[in-house]
């Protein structure tokens, strides 16, 4: 009788596992077989706790300033961006790497500094954008998700901690991050990066404070050494923000 009763249970347990898969299956290209089955069921918990994938999926307009300073604008559905910092501006699409760009008002038509212009977006894009969201990735392109352990963050919090390393992806595809579940309520509070997936120490270890909703999905601004401003989430923007390299208040149409 005690044998079937733990059978039902395994089953009822395994039946859930693969219900909240269903809910948040992998981009193509996520390590399913280098993966720990316990890592994803985790990854999974957490993007529930964040809003679900649907939410997350159906969210179309992010925008946030990278620690105050670089300003994002980042359609989801198209891949269309808008960069700004120190005078410059670019117009670009992260899919097809193809766009404009202006400097102190000026739009660059020199072929190489343009190609060096969209070069600089798009790699501070895929910084940025994952010091803003990389809790909704943990089963991205590329992606290998290792269980490591139960810890405690260095704020003494309980944690469950996984381990990110990557395969032919990204600009940094040698980087490993160990990343902090905090055990009572499923959100990311704390990771470590590692700029070599064999260094034995992580260059730093920090914070994901101060999450607040933002539409239907939730963000984190506070990274402890720095915070992002200006963070909001669109259902729809003026096609300007995308085309037209002149000043747009974000915040005004926010409200």
């Amino acid at each position: 009788m005690r044998r079937r009763v733990w059978l039902v249970s395994a089953l009822l347990v395994l039946g859930a596992l693969r219900g909240e898969a269903k809910k948040n299956p992998p981009l193509p290209g996520f390590d399913q077989a280098g993966s720990d089955p316990q890592a994803i069921a985790l990854a999974d918990q957490v993007m529930e706790r964040l809003g679900g994938r649907h939410h997350w999926d159906q969210t179309h307009y992010l925008t946030w300033r990278f620690f105050g300073k670089r300003l994002h604008v980042w359609d989801k559905w198209t891949g269309n961006i808008r960069f700004e910092e120190d005078g410059l501006v670019v117009l670009m699409n992260i899919n097809s790497g193809q766009g404009r760009a202006w400097q102190e008002g000026q739009e660059v038509a020199e072929p190489d500094t343009l190609k060096a212009r969209l070069k600089h977006a798009y790699e501070a894009w895929i910084n940025d954008s994952y010091w803003l969201v990389m809790p909704y990735k943990l089963k991205d392109s590329g992606v290998t998700l290792k269980y490591k352990e139960e810890s405690q963050t260095q704020e003494g919090k309980a944690a469950q901690v996984l381990v990110l390393t990557f395969k032919n992806v990204g600009v940094t595809p040698q980087n490993k991050y160990e990343v902090w579940v905090d055990q009572q309520d499923q959100l990311v509070t704390q990771w470590a990066f590692y700029a070599d997936a064999a260094d034995a120490e992580p260059k730093f270890t920090g914070p994901w404070a101060n999450w607040q909703p933002y539409g239907h999905i939730w963000l984190a601004d506070d990274h402890g050494r720095a915070k992002h401003t200006e963070i909001a989430v669109f259902d729809q923007l003026p096609a300007a923000v995308f085309s037209d390299p002149g000043p747009v208040d974000l915040m005004a149409l926010k409200k």
